[in-house]
């Protein structure tokens, strides 16, 4: 192996390690909470979390092996099913975040009505048209023999072996990247925007309030004005800076390993093999990515898991003190015998 495949393999594993620990955390979060499980974006985050996990024990793996011994590891079976896998979540993963994207929108432009428009019904008829979406695309290369081992991405993904079907595999990987990828990068944008349109309008209006305050408060410290008027800076930066996170983190890791993957298309152009696994490196860390990005920095999660770290460390300790205190009733049993 040379000095960047060992890189890679431990910028796999860490990556493994990181998105297991954080996405099994933010489902605990979702089974300890009944607050988190009665909200509606609870479904589409477990969802997504579901979608983070399979993603991490069964594509990861392979993807490591596949880069330690630069060849298809396992049978063509495992490596049909994990392809088939990599395809479906991936593309769930993606419309799960749109799916996000259009509750927020839903809860911050139309508030009154949010609680009719989305409702559990209406979360398990997205979540399912999510599913039905996200496994078409899979069957049909699946059932086209377009499944395979990638020597470019080291992993099991979508990969044509027939030159006679080439015109018709460009056209599949055109289609699926524009209703996976495209499709839900245009409805993340066209809803966070909307979102962050409406926060700056109430952003403006908060100021407004505040600043009539201060010019009416003449005799107001100055620090507590500057505090007020720090507090008005942040305020302002919050919503463009979460919108950007959502959008940012997207675009990050997911383009450009769909720009690679069409780029690859053209017989013209050569991609260095390490550039492809340091795309699909770059996919791969969305996973790790989304348990904090929709999870574990809101307050809700942040307080749960502390819940729970407390409950656990509380737990320990009486049992340590329920021993100790046992080990000192025997030792002053032992001295009285």
């Amino acid at each position: 192996m040379s000095i960047w495949e060992v890189i890679l393999a431990f910028v796999v594993v860490v990556l493994m390690l990181v998105a297991l620990l954080a996405n099994v955390l933010v489902l605990m979060c979702f089974l300890y909470s009944a607050d988190i499980r009665k909200q509606v974006p609870g479904l589409f985050i477990l969802n997504l979390t579901f979608c983070n996990l399979l993603m991490t024990v069964s594509n990861m793996p392979l993807t490591l092996a596949g880069i330690i011994y630069k060849s298809q590891p396992g049978g063509d079976q495992i490596c049909h099913v994990v392809g088939f896998l990599e395809t479906f979540l991936t593309t769930n993963s993606m419309l799960s975040m749109a799916a996000l994207s259009i509750d927020r929108w839903i809860a911050v432009v139309f508030p009154l009505s949010y609680h009719s428009k989305m409702r559990y019904r209406d979360a398990a008829l997205i979540l399912s048209y999510t599913w039905l979406h996200s496994v078409s695309f899979p069957i049909v290369a699946a059932s086209l023999s377009w499944v395979g081992f990638h020597h470019l991405y080291a992993s099991c993904t979508l990969y044509n072996k027939r030159p006679e079907d080439r015109t018709q595999f460009v056209i599949f990987t055109g289609v699926f990247h524009t209703l996976s990828f495209l499709l839900s990068l245009i409805v993340l944008c066209f809803t966070y925007l909307k979102v962050l349109k409406v926060a700056r309008f109430h952003c403006k209006r908060i100021d407004v309030i505040t600043m009539q305050t201060l010019v009416l408060l003449v005799d107001i410290h100055p620090s507590v004005r500057e505090r007020c008027l720090e507090e008005q800076k942040r305020r302002r930066q919050r919503a463009t800076k979460k919108i950007s996170t959502f959008i940012g983190t997207f675009i990050l890791c997911f383009a450009p390993y769909v720009i690679t993957r069409l780029v690859e298309l053209s017989s013209m152009v050569h991609i260095n093999s390490h550039w492809g696994i340091i795309s699909k490196c770059l996919a791969y860390s969305k996973v790790v990515s989304d348990p904090f990005v929709y999870s574990l920095l809101r307050h809700q999660y942040k307080k749960t898991w502390k819940d729970i770290i407390n409950k656990i460390l509380k737990r320990s300790s009486i049992n340590s003190s329920a021993l100790t205190s046992e080990s000192h009733n025997r030792n002053i049993s032992q001295q009285n015998e």
